[in-house]
This record gives structure tokens, C-alpha cells and sequence, in this order.
């Protein structure tokens, strides 16, 4: 008889053993099916609410934002800036904050049964993406409708290879970040707290409800060391005509991205071993 199979000790600092989550496909999918269905489960609207908040968003963004505070836009629509901005931002954010409790929120399933913890994360970070692809399709909805009326929108050819490049991107970074952060709670439950408020302050040094070049000069290197400035940016540029193209910016941001996500991850793998003696 031959094993098919050996159960061991991780040892070193960098066994993470990612093969793993590629063996456990048929779980992500499964875990991906559950969360889409009970998340809308006894509710009206269902999957139309990705379309009502972020469109709701967009129309006070642009009321505070474009008509009040007078914030330019770039010559895009006020409409299409702000839900563009809120796509790619939304996005990062539901993978980030979904992330980050996931052996707090999961600690009764992983007490009992073994798989690899990171299927818990992955998942989330796919089922978000459904949400972008709503949300994506409401945005093209209105931008074809803005460009039958003769608004100045000017997507890129490039369009249909960055956005997914930037997709990636955002799933990367929010997936490093929230497991990163998950690690850490299991010893330090302040980081809950911080990281609800954090979001949103990180919101608004993220160009998001203005456009980069409206920045000013003491503040653009703080804005532009924001790994998400120039994924909105890029995404901005691409899908609409406006915003800023900054190869060298967004290079770094993906750098950013891969160290946070590696190390996220390392410090998720390190932590799922004893997690059930903190949590």
C-alpha cells in the first residue's frame, strides 16, 4: 500500500503551503454560493442594493461635493466621477473590512474541522467581486447614457486590459491588508475599533470625491505614498478620459501592494496554528 497522503508540522517562517488553496477550489466556490445567497436572503431588493448605494452616493458626493463645495471634477461628469471613484474604492473596502475578522467570525468552524484557513479570505475577496461587476455594470450603463447626451467621456482601448490588472490589484492589496490585520486582532481587539474609523478617514486620502490634481503641493507626497490613489486614478483614466496617468506612482503602489500581501499572508499562516488558544 502506498500513502497518498503525509501530515506534518509546518516548520520553516515561509511554508505557506498556497498550493493548498487550489486543492480546496470546490470549498471556495461552496463558501462563495453561501455567502451571496444568506447575505440577501428574506430581503426585497436583494442584489439591487450594490446598485442603490453606491448611486446614492454618487448624487450626494455630488451635490456636497460638486455643487457646494465647488470641487472640479476633471470634465467628467459629477456623476460618473464620484461612482468610478466609488467603484474601485468600494471594492478594496469590502475586501478589506470582510477580511479582517476571519478568525474572529469564523473561530466555531475552525475549531472543528481542518482546511486551510486562507479559503476563508479568498472567498470573501470573490464574492466582493461580484459586487464590483454589479457595480461596474451600472457605470457603463450611465456612461453610455452620458455619451448619447454629448458628455466629454473618452474611455481607453486599453480599458478591457488595465481595469482587470486594477482589479487584481485592489483584491491583492485587501486581501494582504485584511489578513494581515486579522492576525493582529486575534491578540489586539483594538484594531476592530480603529480599522472602522480608519477606513473612512483613509477614504478621503484616497482621491475619491476629487481628483489628484487638485491636490496641493505640501500634500501630494503623503496623497500620492497612498497605495490606492493611483488604482483609482489609473481606473479613473482609463474608463472616462480624466484623472491622472502616473506610471512611476503606480509602480511603487504595486510593490506596496505585493510586500503587504506577502507579508499579510505569512503573518496569516503564522497565527492559524495557535489561533485557537487566543480567540
Amino acid at each position: 500500500m502506498q500513502w497518498t497522503r503525509t501530515i506534518s508540522a509546518r516548520r520553516g517562517w515561509f511554508d505557506l503551503r498556497l498550493d493548498e488553496l487550489w486543492r480546496y477550489r470546490d470549498l471556495i466556490m461552496l463558501l462563495v454560493k453561501r455567502d451571496f445567497l444568506a447575505l440577501y436572503k428574506q430581503t426585497i431588493l436583494g442584489p439591487l442594493w450594490h446598485v442603490v448605494q453606491p448611486l446614492v452616493s454618487a448624487l450626494i458626493f455630488s451635490v456636497i461635493f460638486g455643487q457646494i463645495a465647488k470641487i472640479p471634477t476633471d470634465g467628467a461628469p459629477p456623476l460618473l466621477f464620484y461612482l468610478s471613484g466609488l467603484l474601485g474604492w468600494n471594492y478594496f473596502a469590502a475586501c478589506l473590512t470582510k477580511t479582517s475578522d476571519t478568525f474572529t467570525a469564523n473561530a466555531g468552524i475552525f475549531g472543528k474541522v481542518y482546511f486551510p484557513r486562507l479559503v476563508v479570505p479568498v472567498s470573501i475577496v470573490l464574492i466582493s467581486l461580484l459586487t464590483f461587476a454589479i457595480q461596474g455594470g451600472v457605470l457603463l450603463a450611465l456612461m453610455a447614457y452620458f455619451g448619447w447626451q454629448g458628455a466629454a467621456i473618452h474611455p481607453s482601448p486599453w480599458a478591457i486590459v488595465v481595469v482587470p490588472l486594477l482589479i487584481l490589484q485592489m483584491a491583492a492589496l485587501g486581501l494582504g491588508l485584511g489578513v494581515l490585520i486579522s492576525a493582529l486582532t486575534t491578540r489586539y481587539r483594538d484594531l476592530a475599533f480603529a480599522l472602522a474609523f480608519g477606513m473612512q478617514l483613509w477614504m478621503y486620502a484616497t482621491p475619491v470625491v476629487y481628483p489628484l490634481s487638485q491636490v496641493p503641493a505640501n500634500l501630494y507626497p503623503f496623497v500620492a505614498a497612498n497605495p490606492m490613489t493611483p488604482v483609482v486614478e489609473t481606473l479613473r483614466h482609463v474608463v472616462l478620459g480624466s484623472g491622472t496617468l502616473n506610471l512611476p506612482m503606480l509602480a511603487v503602489s504595486v510593490a506596496e501592494t505585493a510586500v503587504i500581501l506577502f507579508l499579510g499572508i505569512l503573518a496569516f499562516v503564522r497565527v492559524e496554528k495557535t489561533v485557537m488558544d487566543t480567540v
